[in-house]
């Protein structure tokens, strides 16, 4: 079964007619090959060239890579690209020497695990990054199942949860053991997976680099080495503190969330519904989610989301600024939200324009002029066009 990203598809086809490359960065197993493919489908007319950089002989083709890819026309697809990250100034060249050549290349490492892309092909390059299904891909009666499985296609479209759970728990050791190295991480695939493992005890939470350290028998600079890795690999959000002019004593260290709840619930040992549903850390599990959600259906780049909170105790999970205003979402999993102290806080310290608290209910109604309860279901309809 292929699903269909309507919305990639257009975005990509507005990122070329202004750049002479685009490039799709997400996890490992994400779809982007998929999506590239859907593409192509579109543009069947132009000349299409395929290279796998994770198959030997098109990585063997690209030893000599102007040899190769000068005088190609179309549509160029370059797969993996992290692994080969001394095309960027091949590209370069050949891009300017030939624009009428489009360049689509997929990487699963960031701007800054890549940082010769940003480098060498400034002006030449536009970054559409995408994660697995979100609930704008799939019909709002599947969202428990997108919740349990996570959105990496191959967990959620398996055929029950044992082959979802299973495919999880493989996932996250070729992580550890090839996807790391390969991207010249060389970590121990065993401390890697501790430390994930105490991560997800943070799922929500500010991160505190001196506490795990101390955990872990490390120091604070290796937890923030470990911590950004997974982030520049796109399986774990640092929600940066929103600051602004205030006599308020303001929280400054990032907040966690694992960005798939799948993996999330792989790596706590959560193999089934149920035991989402029982375990401790089920709140925590579906606001994160849910907030991953919110991102996605804005549109939110990662230096474009904000979480907000004081040492009194005062705080926001999400705050955003669109079409000059600033914004404000809180998640909770409860039958019926209601303004909360904490909440009016926010909308007076912030001078928000509107704030949403996201529940798992069915029906949206309003708190006051200014807040609103927002029902799961309703998130891409009201939060697209604030």
């Amino acid at each position: 079964m292929e699903i269909l990203r309507k919305k990639e598809l257009t975005i990509l086809t507005h990122r070329f007619a202004s750049s002479p490359i685009v490039a799709i960065l997400g996890p490992r197993q994400c779809g982007k090959t998929t999506l590239a493919k859907q593409f192509l489908q579109r543009h069947k007319s132009k000349p299409i060239h395929f290279f796998d950089l994770e198959n030997p002989r098109d990585l063997s083709r690209l030893d000599n890579p102007l040899l190769c890819l000068e005088g190609l026309k179309g549509i160029v697809i370059i797969d993996e690209i992290q692994r080969k990250p001394d095309l960027f100034p091949v590209l370069r060249v050949l891009v300017d020497k030939y624009p009428s050549v489009q360049y689509l290349i997929l990487g699963s490492a960031s701007r800054d695990l890549i940082a010769q892309s940003s480098e060498t092909l400034a002006g030449r390059i536009s970054y559409l990054e995408i994660n697995g299904f979100t609930i704008e891909h799939l019909p709002l009666s599947n969202a428990q199942r997108l919740w349990i499985r996570g959105g990496f296609p191959r967990s959620y479209l398996a055929r029950n949860e044992a082959a979802s759970s299973q495919w999880r728990h493989d996932f996250i050791a070729t992580f550890l053991e090839r996807d790391l190295p390969n991207l010249g991480i060389h970590i121990p695939a065993r401390a890697m997976h501790r430390f994930w493992i105490m991560l997800a005890h943070y799922h929500g939470q500010v991160f505190n680099a001196s506490e795990i350290g101390r955990s872990f028998g490390a120091s604070d600079h290796t937890m923030r080495r470990y911590l950004d890795l997974l982030t520049g690999t796109f399986l774990v959000r640092q929600l940066q503190p929103w600051h602004y002019n205030t006599k308020k004593r303001l929280v400054k260290r990032p907040k966690l969330y694992f960005r798939d709840s799948g993996l999330f619930h792989a790596i706590l040992g959560l193999d089934t519904r149920q035991d989402v549903l029982t375990h401790p850390k089920l709140g925590a599990s579906w606001e994160g989610f849910a907030l991953e959600q919110v991102i996605a259906c804005l549109g939110l780049k990662e230096e474009e989301a904000f979480f907000w909170s004081t040492h009194a105790a005062a705080e926001l999970d999400l705050v955003y600024v669109k079409k000059g205003r600033l914004w404000g979402v809180e998640v909770k999993y409860q039958d019926a939200p209601k303004q909360t102290k904490s909440t009016q806080t926010a909308l007076d310290e912030l001078s928000l324009a509107h704030l949403w608290i996201v529940y798992p209910g069915k029906k949206t109604y309003p708190l006051n002029k200014k807040t609103t309860a927002l029902a799961f279901d309703d998130i891409p309809r009201l939060l697209g066009n604030p």
